[in-house]
């Protein structure tokens, strides 16, 4: 256990039991928590990591998210000739060129302790919320949000207007994952804890989400929460249990989700795009 949990447990605790508020929080516990989202926005310190070929969530990181809202009074700051009031400011965007990433004005906003790689492109208007990572050579297309600590791994596409939830409200037990390589078309929503595998491409405005299953054609069974490596993914509706309810004509269908090889003509479109940015 790193210095950095031992002082975000303590500090846990201590709210908890109401010892320590918003109002009798010192220098001490923003050190610390400034500390931690400092250590966030370098990418010390994650959501969630891969281990043993698994990823898990960190709950100690989670919980240092929420004292950074728990213990902070909301202040005013400026922002584009704007004042906003939230309990925490923007990221510091400044180095953001030195590492060959671009960020377009009026509507990209990074919230403070938010992770973005090298060589990424965040369009605007595209929010990326607090704890997320954005990783190396994404782009974070016009009109998404990345939810609070999504973890977008490395040559991530995320298609316009596409949604990645959070983890605070409400609060889920895992972050959504995006694993290296996925593309995933304009309209997407991938919520509550999704593992999207890596190399897979989804077809646009597909909902992912653990409550609706993934027809795995390839390993030929029915999944839940996750799609495999390697796939295209698409919407379809299946027969849904009400069918014969006495309230509507004609069957009933509900969304699922039907995951297939990747097609040699869809790699070479995702090439194309690739190009285009080069």
């Amino acid at each position: 256990m790193s210095a950095l949990e031992t002082e975000i447990d303590e500090l846990w605790d201590r709210k908890q039991t109401g010892e320590i508020d918003a109002e009798t929080a010192g220098e001490d516990a923003y050190a610390t928590l400034d500390a931690f989202l400092d250590a966030l926005e370098e990418g010390e310190v994650r959501a969630a990591e891969k281990r043993g070929g698994e990823w898990e969530a960190n709950e100690w990181v989670k919980q240092g998210i929420l004292l950074n809202f728990g213990l902070r009074e909301i202040g005013q700051y400026e922002h584009g000739g704007v004042t906003y009031n939230d309990v925490l400011p923007l990221a510091d965007a400044s180095d953001y060129g030195a590492r060959g990433s671009r960020n377009t004005p009026d509507g990209t906003v990074v919230r403070r302790g938010a992770n973005i790689g090298s060589d990424c492109i965040l369009m605007s208007p595209a929010f990326v919320n607090i704890g997320a990572r954005v990783g190396d050579g994404t782009l974070v297309d016009s009109c998404d949000t990345v939810g609070s600590c999504a973890q977008i791994c490395d040559n991530v596409k995320l298609g316009a207007n596409t949604l990645i939830g959070g983890v605070l409200e409400p609060v889920e037990d895992a972050p959504v994952i995006v694993e290296d390589n996925v593309s995933l078309g304009a309209g997407c929503r991938v919520t509550s804890g999704f593992v999207v595998g890596e190399n897979s491409v989804v077809g646009e405005n597909t909902l992912l989400t653990p409550r609706i299953p993934v027809y795995d054609l390839v390993e030929e069974e029915v999944i839940y929460g996750e799609l495999p490596a390697d796939r295209r993914a698409f919407t379809r509706f299946v027969e849904s249990s009400i069918s014969d309810h006495d309230l509507f004509d004609g069957g009933a269908y509900k969304p699922a989700v039907v995951a297939t090889d990747l097609e040699t003509e869809t790699l070479e479109a995702t090439e194309r795009e690739d190009a285009l940015r080069e």
